[in-house]
């Protein structure tokens, strides 16, 4: 048996992760997960593999999602008293913005691997934040709430800006198992955050050995359907890794080779790809919690 032991969401794509307790799961994944998303002034997607100062960008988000705040974790989080007011809802000072944002703004086309779909741009403000704290023109966008993204895989789903499916869950079997392989090659352990999970799992304490799925590594790219709380998800592929895995999320920064160095040499997916951890849709929403119970109900075969 396996328990939730971590859950993240990333209002903003690219950008750090906000931890939870508990949140709700939405048909796109957990509350306002990857709802905003930066982009250049010609509305292609931003991410960490061309900027990986996003990673240095902490948002938090209220929960209606009616209020979005951006803080740098380079300059420190607080305004020390000293933020100005941009325009109507917006409070900037040098470390963080606040702002209320707009689904009534025009739409405009953006771009996420390749694909169209539309934004709602959160002015100037947020724009000129972003641009000066990536030093590229930037702007911020939100998905519509018309939007009506379609996801592939074996269980077809939607999500807001995520890169495919609405949920990316990993297990801490399989990070260490990875641990253990960069260790005979002499690198250093690296941190859950490298891969950007939604949900971690760990075994539950006291399960007795023999009986414990969740202590193998990569046991969630068998699931096929689970139970986690009040919410169902059905598993639609394996997560490809890319070279986001390379940066230090702490320090906005490339780190080095791994850890794609040592999952190319045990982790390469038979459709192509190196892969780690596992994507799912969401079958039937409701309430997540740390500490939840994992219920698979479907197993199937890995693909790796």
């Amino acid at each position: 048996m396996a328990t939730v032991v971590d859950l993240f969401t990333y209002p903003v794509k690219g950008c750090a992760g906000t931890p939870l307790d508990s949140t709700h799961l939405t048909p796109a994944g957990l509350a306002h997960d990857r709802s905003f998303m930066v982009v250049s002034t010609d509305g292609v997607y931003r991410t960490q593999r061309r900027d990986p100062r996003l990673a240095l960008v902490r948002p938090t988000i209220s929960a209606d999602g009616g209020r979005l705040t951006l803080a740098s974790a380079e300059r420190g989080s607080g305004d020390g008293g000293d933020g100005v007011r941009g325009g109507d809802g917006v409070r900037c000072g040098e470390d963080e913005l606040h702002l209320d944002v707009t689904t009534s703004a025009p739409r405009r086309e953006v771009d996420l691997f390749g694909a169209t779909f539309q934004g709602i741009d959160q002015g100037e403000e947020a724009a000129a934040w972003l641009s000066d704290f990536l030093g590229v023109p930037s702007r911020l966008v939100r998905v519509p709430p018309e939007h009506d993204r379609k996801t592939d895989g074996l269980t077809p789903g939607t999500s807001g800006y995520a890169d495919s499916s609405a949920v990316h869950l990993l297990s801490r079997a399989s990070l260490t198992h990875l641990h253990a392989r960069m260790a005979e090659r002499g690198a250093p352990p690296l941190a859950m955050d490298r891969f950007r999970p939604n949900i971690v799992i760990d075994s539950r304490p006291g399960e007795r050995h023999g009986e414990d799925w969740a202590a193998a590594p990569h046991a969630e790219d068998r699931i096929r359907r689970m139970t986690i709380g009040a919410a169902d998800l059905g598993y639609t592929k394996l997560a490809v890794r890319c070279a986001v895995t390379l940066v230090d999320q702490e320090a906005g920064a490339r780190g080095g080779p791994e850890p794609l160095r040592t999952l190319a040499g045990y982790r390469r997916a038979a459709g192509g790809g190196v892969v780690f951890g596992a994507k799912f849709s969401v079958v039937r929403p409701g309430k997540l919690s740390v500490g939840d119970e994992v219920a698979v109900e479907e197993w199937g075969d890995a693909e790796a």
